[in-house]
């Protein structure tokens, strides 16, 4: 049984996402960090968070060690948190741009990071396995009710001027971000407008946020706001929309922060690390530009591996999970938005250019809803449909058909010089895959 997505485990809360599943899931951590080590657990705003919440914490509890609740929190900032000396892991419950309805567990090591696939896969193993969860009696439990301030500390710390006049929107999805990410920006001086701020449990995401767009772009044109921000549920990443609504994502923050980065000297070795999603006209940007491109799989602790692995300084996701080595671990919406906020006021980024910062190539992409994902990939007609369309684009464009690391789903992807290109590509392999392998 696979627990482990790309990003955590996730899945519906009460189905797949069990409250036993999660008492044995951090049994079987208890047993991977040393005795009497101290545990942080996070949540977003779900409503079957804090069962999870005390699922989780009697696992650890059992497993002989202290857990300290930190409440509900953005992703970024339980990562934040886990940095902190004698802390051996962070759990963060969420399941990101997700609806109400799921729910996930995020773990990170004490250096901050998501755990390895060898520390997934022992915790698998030992859940999925007949061993008993046998109480200790030595675990304890407390809450740290300043641990949102030291992370909102760190936020007004990163970065080094006001952003008074700017005026900005930001949506946070009902989620983590809700509380703090308005008041962040108030008090570096920007002007703020809030949408998605009001938490109810059942309303995450739904229609705002990262993954719906449209309440924020309304809203920006309303008010003509210098820029709109998007959140997801646990604010690890950031779209944003300019004055005339047009989307601002992860590639064309990443190439603004990049490019600004080179020119003051910080971006260490020239060099910036992305996915396979990026766009074709990111990498002939940055080429220009003299800047390295290194590729990475989807996923954010993929991005973040090949970082330290290569000392780059830069790395991110087009879906807006934006990293910088020396100030997170882990994508974080809220920063993001602070470091392009003062690009802006500095001027060194007209945020009405932000969203063509770079010619963009056309880029197409369709979720495919399959039985089973793997299997889909595998099939030989697939593949040779796959190599047939890459062959007619050529040098002209790329095709990309991969699994979603959390939902039965293929994603079809096709970049070419012209929309019509990317269009027929996207049309006959989808339907390919829909034929043979949809629901």
């Amino acid at each position: 049984m696979a627990l482990f997505g790309t990003d955590g485990i996730r899945g519906r809360f009460g189905e797949f996402l069990t409250l036993e599943l999660a008492e044995r899931v951090a049994f079987a951590a208890a047993q991977l960090i040393p005795e009497h080590s101290r545990v942080l657990i996070g949540r977003d705003t779900r409503s079957s968070g804090p069962a999870l919440e005390a699922a989780l914490s009697s696992g650890f509890i059992k497993g002989g060690h202290e857990v300290v609740l930190v409440g509900v929190i953005p992703t970024p900032g339980l990562a934040f948190l886990t940095l902190e000396p004698g802390v051996a892991l962070g759990v963060m419950i969420t399941a990101s741009h997700n609806p109400a309805a799921d729910n996930g567990i995020k773990i990170f090591g004490d250096d901050g990071m998501k755990i390895p696939d060898e520390m997934e896969e022992s915790i698998e193993s030992w859940v999925c396995s007949s061993s008993v969860i046998v109480d200790s009696g030595t675990g304890r439990i407390s809450a740290d009710h300043e641990a949102l301030e030291r992370y909102i500390a760190h936020l007004k710390q990163s970065i080094s001027s006001s952003l008074s006049g700017i005026s900005v929107v930001v949506d946070c999805a009902h989620g983590a971000a809700s509380t703090i990410a308005p008041r962040v920006l108030r008090e570096l001086g920007a002007q703020v407008h809030e949408i998605a701020t009001s938490p109810d449990g059942t309303n995450i995401n739904k229609g705002v946020g990262s993954t719906h767009l449209a309440a924020l772009q309304e809203k920006v044109r309303e008010v003509q706001a210098d820029l709109g921000i998007a959140h997801d549920g646990d604010a690890d990443r950031a779209l944003m929309v300019d004055r005339q609504g047009r989307l601002i994502d992860g590639d064309c923050i990443l190439f603004a922060l990049a490019s600004s980065m080179s020119k003051a000297g910080t971006l260490d070795k020239s060099s910036v690390v992305t996915t396979v999603m990026t766009n074709l006209g990111f990498h002939k940007g940055m080429e220009k530009l003299g800047i390295r491109v290194e590729v990475t799989n989807v996923g954010d602790r993929y991005v973040l591996e090949r970082m330290n692995a290569g000392g780059f300084a830069l790395g991110g996701e087009q879906s807006g999970h934006i990293i910088l080595r020396k100030l997170a671990t882990t994508g974080d919406g809220i920063l993001t938005a602070l470091l392009i906020l003062e690009l802006v006021k500095a001027s060194k980024v007209d945020p009405d250019q932000l969203a063509e910062i770079f010619p963009r190539y056309p880029q197409l992409l369709e979720n495919v809803p399959v039985r089973e994902k793997e299997r889909a990939l595998n099939d030989a007609e697939v593949i040779a449909a796959v190599a047939q369309a890459e062959a007619i684009l050529g040098e002209h464009g790329r095709i990309l058909v991969r699994a979603s690391g959390t939902e039965e789903l293929v994603r079809v992807m096709a970049e070419a010089d012209t929309m019509e290109r990317a269009s027929q590509a996207v049309e006959s392999l989808s339907a390919l895959v829909r034929a043979r392998h949809g629901i």
